[in-house]
C-alpha cells in the first residue's frame, strides 16, 4: 500500500508539502502502518523512508507503531533492543525528523533500572530534532495468553500533552485503549487529539475491539483519536483515525503504507458546541 488519504475531513492542507507548517490549529498526520523486524538498523532505514514520504505528502506529524524499534521474540526479548533515549536509535529518528521538518512519534524500548525489563516507550521528537516528550506505557497487556509484565516495566507518570502547529496532542499506547480514564484525563488537560502507537494482536474479535475502542475514545471525549498499528505476522493492521464525532477519517486495511488524516481544532470546537458532554460531567460526585 502506498500513501492513502482519509475521508472528506482528511485532505492534507494546501502548502504543507515538504514539512512546511500548516495554518495554526490545523495538522496533517501520517499514520505509518508497518511490520517492524528484529534488525534495529533496518527499522531505522524504514523510518527514514516513511518520514520522507510522509513529509512530501504534506504531513507535519508522523506516527509509527508501538515496538517500532524492534518486535521481540522468544529468542530476542525486549531487553535485547533497549537503549536510553539519547541512544543511537532515537538519535537517528531525531535526525530524520529534523531533515524532514516533521514531528515524529515512535515506539521504542527504553532502558530502565531493571535490566531485564525495559520500558515500552512512545518518544516524541519535534521538527527541530529535539526529544520533547516520552511516555512509558502504563497498562501492560497481561491477558489472552500474553504476559507483558514479565518482559517490560510499567511507567509511573501520566502521558504528556504537547503541541504542534497550535494543536494540543496526547499519546497513549495500545492496551491503554481499554482504560477510558486515561483518555478522559488527557482531554481534561487540553488534548484535542490523541495518537495511539500500537502492536494490536489479531485474534477472535480483536480487530473489532481495536476499531470500536478507537472510535469510542474519540466520541466520549469529543477529540480526534488516531491509531498506528503494526502490520503482518500476529498483528491486525487496520490503522485508523476518528474525528471528535466518531466519523471515520480513514482505515489502512491490512498492508503496509501511510494513512494521511487531517486534524482541525475548529472541528473539535464545533462538535463540543453541539455536544458539550465534557461540561456535563458530575465532578462533584467523581473526580
Amino acid at each position: 500500500m502506498g500513501v492513502r488519504t482519509g475521508g472528506a475531513d482528511s485532505t492534507p492542507g494546501a502548502g504543507a508539502a515538504g514539512g512546511a507548517a500548516a495554518p495554526r490549529g490545523k495538522l496533517d498526520v501520517a499514520l505509518v502502518q508497518v511490520g517492524s523486524g528484529p534488525d534495529k538498523a533496518h527499522n531505522l532505514q524504514t523510518a527514514a523512508r516513511f518520514i520522507r514520504e510522509a513529509a512530501a505528502a504534506g504531513a507535519r506529524l508522523v506516527v509509527f507503531p508501538e515496538m517500532f524499534m524492534g518486535v521481540p521474540s522468544a529468542e530476542r526479548p525486549p531487553r535485547a533492543f533497549a537503549e536510553p533515549l539519547d541512544g543511537p536509535f532515537v538519535r537517528g529518528l531525531a535526525g530524520e525528523a529534523k531533515a524532514a521538518g516533521a514531528c515524529v512519534v515512535a515506539g521504542v524500548w527504553e532502558t530502565s533500572d531493571d535490566p531485564a525489563r525495559p520500558f515500552n516507550t512512545a518518544v516524541v521528537v519535534e521538527p527541530g530534532g529535539r526529544v520533547v516528550a516520552a511516555y512509558r506505557k502504563l497498562h501492560l497487556f497481561d491477558a489472552l495468553g500474553v504476559r507483558e509484565s514479565h518482559l517490560m516495566r510499567p511507567g509511573s507518570a501520566r502521558p504528556p500533552v504537547w503541541e504542534i502547529d497550535g494543536v494540543p496532542l496526547g499519546v497513549a499506547i495500545c492496551y491503554d485503549l481499554r482504560f477510558p480514564e486515561l483518555f478522559r484525563e488527557l482531554a481534561a488537560r487540553g488534548a484535542e487529539a490523541v495518537v495511539v502507537p500500537a502492536a494490536w494482536y489479531s485474534g477472535t474479535l480483536k480487530e473489532e475491539h481495536w476499531l470500536a475502542l478507537l472510535r469510542a475514545r474519540a466520541i466520549e471525549n469529543t477529540l480526534y483519536v488516531l491509531g498506528a498499528d503494526q502490520a503482518g505476522g500476529p498483528f491486525c493492521g487496520r490503522s485508523a483515525g476518528f474525528d471528535p464525532f466518531g466519523v471515520t477519517l480513514g482505515d489502512a486495511g491490512e498492508e503496509e503504507g501511510l494513512l494521511l488524516v487531517h486534524v482541525d481544532r475548529a472541528r473539535v470546537q464545533a462538535v463540543r458546541r453541539k455536544l458539550p458532554s465534557l461540561q456535563h460531567r458530575r465532578t462533584d460526585l467523581y473526580g
